[in-house]
């Protein structure tokens, strides 16, 4: 039987990193831990610092609409800090690190 609880596995491109997404976590919380920082500012779905896109699998939200439009929604974008990873995901954030990395 397998375990539903199980944390997602999240790839970041074009950084071609991965991480495991708990559903106890936000992505960005989840990136976090995995060191690798993800624009951020507000952490609560508004200010829309971390805005991407989803380029496949599923997310749903700690809060019931994010600062995110209905066209925004529709064409895949997200807000990591809110976001929780339903499925194994891929997310496009261009301006990704890790942790520790030199910056070029």
């Amino acid at each position: 039987m397998s375990d539903i609880t199980a944390p997602f596995s999240v790839r970041i491109e074009p950084l071609g990193r991965t991480f495991e997404a708990p559903a106890s976590l936000t992505l960005l919380e989840a990136a976090g831990f995995a060191d690798l920082r993800l624009p951020r500012s507000c952490r609560n779905g508004t200010c829309r610092t971390c805005l991407c896109r989803l380029v496949s699998g599923a997310v749903s939200y700690t809060i019931e609409w994010p600062g995110l439009s209905r066209e925004e929604k529709a064409e895949g974008f997200i807000l990591p800090c809110v976001a929780i990873a339903q499925s194994d995901l891929v997310i496009e954030v261009p301006d990704a690190l890790e942790i520790g990395a030199p910056r070029g």
